[in-house]
């Protein structure tokens, strides 16, 4: 892959990687766009590799599920109310919490259902697609969803 082949493809897929991250985060977009850089940068450093042509998207999610996977063993997890609290936005104050009960909830998850939920309802992937991305069964992509959406409903309705 060229540099010029890269920089095209992540072009059209940073926004919404951005998006996807900032989900995965709790809102938290300083975190989310520290992870999304050192994907990118990985992504580049590892562009050689790259043969599945027409996959673009899938293969830079499978890295930045991993750089997500990576960020969450080497921090030290706050709890959810100091996560929320740190939260800022450029936005009115009123758009700040818009989202706030579902990170809450999202952050309760674990990293697999979480990332899970996230590539199924918001990026649209199927299972098989998921299994590849978060590398693992298809079957555990189906577990993690089924018990994602239960403990997000639970965590919602409270």
């Amino acid at each position: 892959m060229t540099r010029e082949e890269f920089t095209t493809f992540v072009k059209a897929e940073q926004e919404q990687l951005r998006r996807y991250l900032l989900a995965l985060c709790c809102g938290n977009r300083d975190e989310a766009d520290d992870i999304a850089q050192e994907s990118l940068v990985k992504a580049y450093l590892s562009a050689d590799t790259y043969t599945d042509s027409g996959r673009f998207a899938a293969w830079l999610y499978r890295i930045a599920h991993r750089t997500f996977l990576d960020h969450c063993r080497r921090r030290r997890r706050t709890s959810p109310l100091e996560t929320a609290a740190e939260q800022t936005s450029g936005e009115r104050s009123d758009e700040k919490f818009r989202y706030q009960e579902l990170y809450l909830a999202l952050d309760q998850l674990p990293a697999g259902e979480r990332s899970s939920l996230l590539l199924f309802y918001i990026k649209g992937y199927t299972i098989h697609e998921i299994s590849q991305i978060t590398e693992s069964s298809e079957d555990a992509v189906k577990k993690q969803l089924s018990r994602g959406r239960d403990h997000l409903k639970e965590r919602i309705t409270r």
